[in-house]
């Protein structure tokens, strides 16, 4: 009920909204114009027709990429309230194969590049330490702000498992305060140099870049992106606000941060050729700019939105990864749920890994100025996927014309910004381009090995459950064999032809008959829609075998114990199938039995004993199976540690390998005795 209350307009809505939607662009400027001054070297060389140039470049890129792009298009393109560039691929999968790709790759630098958020807002907040007076031999240590962000950073990390309900509801008031003082403080500066409100105007945009004040050309632009690298984050997190309170609150938000960066500009144009400040490198306009009585107040809640922006990095991180796995792009991984709201889940695995990667990068580079450097270049590359897989949405609602426009203008002007990126990559780029390609090849091989996996002896390894309903009938009633379980329940994916892996059967009746009152195939379906939960039944024309279709959204739990227990009392109620009345038990008149799960572990020996099949299937189908084994079981998964669990290991490939070079030299037959 409250998720659905957040999805329309509220004030209550839109506080939520500047708390959980906004930490990331509303933290950028904290070190935007920071990295634009360390383009241009000392502060001198910020001259004004520079200075207002860059402020014009942000202005226009935040009008262009967040509010046209994202805010106005974008939040659009949605998947039952749900937003991100896997939802948006869920909705248009069916257009084209190749679509696949352009999700992968826009999801692996996405949740790359995520890993400098924390690192970056943190670490140029608490910078502002080194600022403060009178403190010189005490905030000048080296080592200060890299200790400091990472205790910091580390707290922030070991509390998720705990829960963040609570800490989230004073993310609202406190942001709605942070983008109130970066609005009048930059209001407060912008009238000791009235010339920077020319930066409305795109000329000077368009001016700055070909001007010979600007040192990096075109490339200023990789710089100028930092201002809007949270707008993929604002479409992915529609789903926890509503696009109407994104919508709502958007206005406000760009108001406030275009007064700030007008502000620092001001305090440029009026300051770049003090004698104190002409040649000072490093130097940041943002705390600069603010009195020194209220400097330590400045850090203090450029700190705490740093953490927010952090918080809503790794929340955002855990529902990107969730929505990975329900498309299968990534392995099975523990989800928590630590709170009782919906949306907030917990994956141990990626929080401890995203903490190690955030934690090394701050020791890596240690300064903001370095982090800038590196900070941007893979989310230009996932800007680029999500414009594409907009124009196939657009196409897909029948404008044609209308999507070629959309890709010829954001893919062209994003396009621009990746160029300008790239000189990024020999400055630290390289780092989060490197784990979008680990990330990319790990999606690669667990989505396309599965796929190569169930293209090789597909008929020789499917059979039909109808060709087994007598034996399995007979079983469940020959009382000469002992009870195996009331309810045996095979996860199991059974086809609209009621097909399924010939080592379910084979595991029933070969291996030990395995006797039980009733025989259950559950089949898990991800669809489109991120909440569905509704199944379908299908007795097989029997009152002992069950065939199940569990459809869930991609963001549901597939916990199968959850939806098990009320399909079973269903079915006794609807005298479908027999009460099981069992003799002992803690509860009275318990008419349901116990139940006994099979979970079954495919394994492969040597992929070199199948020498028709091609070397790089054999690379993605190793590394599916690679993946598999490093990571938690099915049984983990589906929410069975304190069930009955039998856990089989049975072969990836049911026909066996042959050897076409084995050859008869003999056989020797016993010699018939003499009569």
């Amino acid at each position: 009920m409250r998720q659905q209350k957040l999805q329309s307009r509220s004030l209550f809505g839109m506080l939520i909204t500047l708390g959980v939607v906004y930490g990331d662009i509303g933290t950028s400027p904290l070190y935007v114009m920071n990295a634009i001054i360390n383009d241009a070297g000392r502060l001198k060389s910020a001259t004004p027709d520079y200075v207002i140039g860059c402020v014009s470049l942000i202005f226009w890129t935040l009008m262009l990429i967040t509010t046209i792009k994202y805010v106005l298009i974008a939040l659009r393109a949605d998947n039952h309230h749900e937003g991100g560039i896997f939802a948006l691929y869920a909705l248009v999968r069916q257009r084209a194969k190749w679509l696949i790709f352009v999700a992968l790759i826009g999801g692996a630098a996405l949740l790359a590049d995520g890993t400098l958020t924390p690192a970056v807002t943190v670490t140029s907040a608490v910078e502002g330490l080194r600022g403060l007076p009178g403190t010189a031999s005490f905030s000048q240590h080296p080592l200060l702000v890299p200790l400091t962000v990472t205790v910091i950073l580390l707290a922030l990390f070991m509390i998720q498992g705990l829960g963040t309900a609570l800490i989230g509801r004073s993310f609202g008031p406190l942001m709605l305060l942070w983008f109130t003082a970066i609005g009048v403080v930059g209001l407060a500066n912008i009238g000791t140099a009235p010339v920077i409100l020319k930066a409305f105007s795109p000329f000077y945009a368009l001016k700055v870049l070909v001007s010979p004040t600007n040192k990096m050309g075109i490339f200023i632009l990789g710089s100028v992106f930092l201002a809007t690298t949270g707008a993929e984050a604002l479409y992915s997190d529609m789903g926890h606000v509503g696009k109407a309170n994104i919508d709502a609150t958007w206005p406000f938000v760009y108001g406030m941060l275009i007064l700030n960066y007008l502000g620092q500009g001001a305090w440029i144009i009026q300051h770049y050729q003090q004698a104190g400040y002409r040649n000072v490198v490093n130097l940041n306009p943002f705390y600069e700019m603010i009195p020194a009585n209220l400097r330590v107040a400045a850090i203090v809640l450029a700190t705490l939105a740093a953490i927010i922006a952090s918080q809503a990095l790794i929340t955002g991180s855990y529902t990107l990864v969730d929505e990975a796995i329900g498309l299968k792009f990534l392995p099975r991984m523990i989800i928590k749920h630590p709170s009782q709201i919906r949306s907030q889940i917990y994956i141990g695995a990626i929080n401890w890994l995203l903490c190690g990667v955030t934690l090394a990068i701050v020791w890596l580079f240690q300064t903001s100025a370095h982090m800038e450097a590196a900070y941007g270049l893979a989310i230009t590359i996932t800007m680029l996927m999500t414009t594409i897989l907009l124009t196939q949405f657009v196409q897909l609602r029948g404008h044609r014309y209308a999507a070629l426009g959309l890709l010829a203008g954001f893919g062209s002007l994003e396009m621009v910004f990746l160029v300008a990126s790239l000189t990024k990559f020999i400055h630290g780029g390289y780092l989060t381009l490197g784990l979008t390609l680990l990330i990319f090849a790990i999606m690669v091989l667990w989505y396309f090995g599965n796929k190569r996996r169930l293209c090789y002896n597909r008929d020789q390894e499917q059979v039909s459950l109808l060709d087994y309903r007598q034996q399995l009938t007979q079983l469940s009633h020959d009382d000469r064999l002992p009870l195996f379980a009331t309810n045996l329940v095979y996860l199991a994916k059974v086809d609209a032809n009621y097909h399924v892996k010939r080592a379910i059967p084979y595991s029933i009746l070969d291996k030990r008959p395995k006797r039980a009152r009733v025989y259950w195939f559950i089949t898990i379906n991800e669809t489109n829609q991120p909440y569905d939960c509704n199944y379908t039944v299908d007795m097989l024309g029997t009152r002992n075998i069950v065939e199940v279709q569990l459809n869930l959204g991609f963001k549901k739990s597939q916990h199968v114990t959850i939806y098990l227990r009320e399909i079973v009392t269903y079915l006794i109620a609807n005298h479908i199938i027999d009460p099981q009345h069992p003799h002992y038990g803690t509860q009275i008149n318990r008419n349901v039995g116990d139940f006994k799960f099979v979970v079954q572990n495919q394994q492969i020996m040597d992929l070199s004993s199948y020498p028709t099949m091609r070397q790089l299937d054999r690379i993605l189908i190793g590394g599916r199976v690679l993946l598999q084994n490093i990571t938690p079981s099915s049984a983990s998964w589906y929410g069975l540690e304190f069930s009955d669990v039998l856990e089989e290991t049975i072969p990836l490939f049911t026909n066996p390998a042959t050897d076409a070079t084995l050859t008869n030299r003999a056989v020797r037959h016993q010699m018939q005795p003499p009569k």
